[in-house]
């Protein structure tokens, strides 16, 4: 359920069960982590692209059976977005569609968010009796603002893309036949230059 194609340097990660949402499992959380931390050791690795199977959501956020089973607090949830944000490489999150719950913790780790029209973003933890991920609200109040951050996590607002992308919530838009292009497009000086050179850079952005 989680697929991985590595080309050269670059991997692109698909969440894929589309008939569920994209929901994900405890295992899918696992497999998602360990691809994110192999990649720390990876030399050859110089861009990380993630995205969903289908054209309507990214992924919904927990399983239903597996949240009730206590996996919307699961530690799973941050040692994933941990993983992402610390990869020396670029990462872009290819949002094929709507956002929602503990899924945003993996799109707000990476470094460029795209999405398509059609998306739409929320992270109803108010309402269903949860914390969100330690990190999360930090990583949103530092893309959208302080008081939009709230929206979305005390209000649980659902946002559109087109107000997610004046927000800075996510950097551009592109249609779900162009998103991969686009994403690919991105990586493409990643690709072309130095790793060392490139993971320098990320490191002087991340310090900034």
């Amino acid at each position: 359920m989680i697929d991985l194609v590595k080309e050269g340097g670059l991997w692109t990660v698909t969440l894929n069960r589309p008939d569920k949402a994209n929901s994900l499992t405890p295992g899918m959380l696992e497999d998602l982590a360990g691809i994110a931390e192999a990649g720390a050791t990876d030399d050859d690795l110089r861009a990380l692209i993630l995205t969903g199977a289908g054209d309507r959501v990214f992924s919904a956020g927990a399983d239903l059976e597996a949240a009730k089973a206590g996996l919307a607090t699961s530690p799973l949830w941050e040692r994933l977005s941990a993983a992402i944000a610390a990869l020396p490489c670029l990462t872009i999150a290819a949002l094929n569609g709507t956002l929602a719950g503990g899924a945003f913790g993996m799109a707000l780790a990476c470094d460029i968010r795209l999405a398509a029209p059609g998306a739409r973003f929320f992270y109803p933890v108010a309402q269903l009796g949860y914390l969100p991920q330690p990190s999360d609200p930090g990583r949103l109040a530092a893309l959208v603002g302080p008081s939009r951050a709230r929206m979305i996590l005390l209000a649980s607002q659902k946002i559109g893309a087109e107000e997610a992308l004046a927000w800075g919530l996510v950097d551009r838009l592109a249609s779900p036949d162009a998103l991969l292009a686009e994403a690919r497009g991105l990586a493409a000086a990643a690709l072309a230059g130095d790793v060392g050179v490139l993971r320098a850079i990320k490191a002087l952005c991340n310090d900034a």
